[in-house]
C-alpha cells in the first residue's frame, strides 16, 4: 500500500514547484486521447503518471478506456533480525471525466520475519481493499505544470510492520506535481503527502495511531519511444498519533528508475530505493530501520483495455 507518500521539506518543495513553472509560457494545449503505454509510445506525447517509480505523475488517462494495474512492493532490511515483507495490490483504474478518475482495487501480502530469539514469522494471502480517488486541478498541456490531488482509503487485516493479524485504516492523501522541462523528453515530477493510521491487533494490546509526512523529487528521461530512466529522491516521517504529534524517526531514499512500453496497451515500471540517510529519535545510528527499510522496490505492470 502507500502509507505514507513521499516528502522534502515543504520550502525545498516550494522551490521544486516553482521551477516546474519556469519556461516560456504553459506548452501548447493538446488533450490526452491515447491509452497510457501508446501515448509513450508516441514521439512528442506523454502520460507521466507512471515514468517516476514510487514518485507519480499528474495524468489520469482517458475517458472510457479503463487500465488494470498490479503493484507489487519489496521491503527488505530492518534493525533486529530477518525482515523481508511483499505488498501486492491489483487495481482498475476509470477515469471518469478527463479531470476525474476513481480506481477501486484488493491488495495481498507475505511476510518473511524473525528476530533474535522468536521463531521466524512467514506468513501470506488476502490483505484487504481500497479506493483511490483523483482529481486534477491543473493539466500540465495547457497550465505551466500538472496537479492533481489523490485521496486513498483503505482497509487491511495485517500490521505492516510485524506481520500479525490486525484490524487496520488508513487514509493517504497527496499533491502531485509534474512538468516536461524538456517537451517529450525530460519530465520532472514533485510529491507532497500525508497519511494517517489506526491499528488495532487481533490480540489484546490496545489501539495504534500514527500519521506520516513525505515528499520526493524526481527526474525521468526519454532514451527512447517507449523506454524512460530517471531517479528519484524520498524523504519520509513517520509520528506517533494522527496529527503529527510526535516524531518517531526519518529517512532519505535515493535510486534509480526505469519505465518501458510493451505494447501499445502494455506497459511496466520498476524502482529500487535505497536508504541513504535517516535516524530513529530513541535508537542510536545513521539510518532508522526500526520504522524504515533500509531496501524498498516496486514492480508495476499495467494493461489498457
Amino acid at each position: 500500500m502507500r502509507f505514507p507518500r513521499p516528502s522534502f521539506a515543504p520550502r525545498a518543495t516550494g522551490a521544486v514547484l516553482a521551477c516546474l513553472a519556469i519556461g516560456q509560457g504553459a506548452p501548447p494545449a493538446r488533450a490526452q486521447s491515447l491509452p497510457t503505454a501508446a501515448e509513450n509510445l508516441t514521439p512528442g506525447d506523454l502520460d507521466s503518471e507512471h515514468l517516476f517509480g514510487f514518485t507519480e505523475g499528474s495524468d489520469l488517462g482517458v475517458p472510457g478506456e479503463a487500465e488494470l494495474e498490479c503493484e507489487t512492493s519489496g521491503r527488505l532490511g530492518r534493525r533486529l533480525g530477518r525482515f523481508l515483507a511483499i505488498d501486492s495490490g491489483l487495481a482498475v483504474k476509470v477515469p471518469l471525466t478527463a479531470d476525474f478518475r476513481l480506481a477501486p482495487g484488493i491488495t495481498f501480502n507475505a511476510y518473511d520475519i524473525g528476530t533474535p530469539g522468536t521463531p521466524v514469522r512467514t506468513t501470506g494471502g488476502f490483505n484487504g481493499g481500497f479506493l483511490e480517488t483523483r482529481l486534477r486541478l491543473l493539466d500540465r498541456r495547457t497550465a505551466p505544470f500538472g496537479l492533481t490531488l489523490g485521496i486513498v482509503p483503505a482497509y487491511g487485516t495485517v500490521d505492516g510492520g510485524t506481520g500479525a493479524p490486525a484490524r487496520s485504516f488508513g487514509t493517504d492523501v497527496g499533491l502531485l506535481a509534474d512538468r516536461e522541462l524538456i517537451p517529450g523528453t525530460l519530465v520532472a515530477a514533485v510529491n507532497l503527502g500525508f497519511a494517517v493510521s489506526s491499528t488495532r491487533p487481533a490480540v489484546p494490546g490496545g489501539q495504534a495511531l500514527a500519521s506520516g509526512f513525505e515528499a520526493a523529487g524526481a527526474l525521468s528521461y526519454q532514451v527512447r519511444p517507449g523506454l524512460f530512466a530517471g531517479a528519484e529522491m524520498r524523504h519520509a516521517r513517520t509520528y506517533d498519533g494522527p496529527a503529527l504529534d510526535r516524531l518517531v524517526g526519518e529517512a532519505i531514499y535515493l535510486g534509480p528508475t526505469l519505465y518501458m512500453t510493451l505494447s501499445p496497451r502494455a506497459w511496466a515500471s520498476v524502482a529500487w530505493n535505497v536508504q541513504v540517510a535517516g535516524r530513529a529519535v530513541d535508537e542510536p545510528g545513521a539510518l532508522d530501520l526500526s520504522s524504515f527499510d533500509r531496501h524498498q522496490m516496486r514492480l508495476r505492470v499495467g494493461y489498457s483495455f
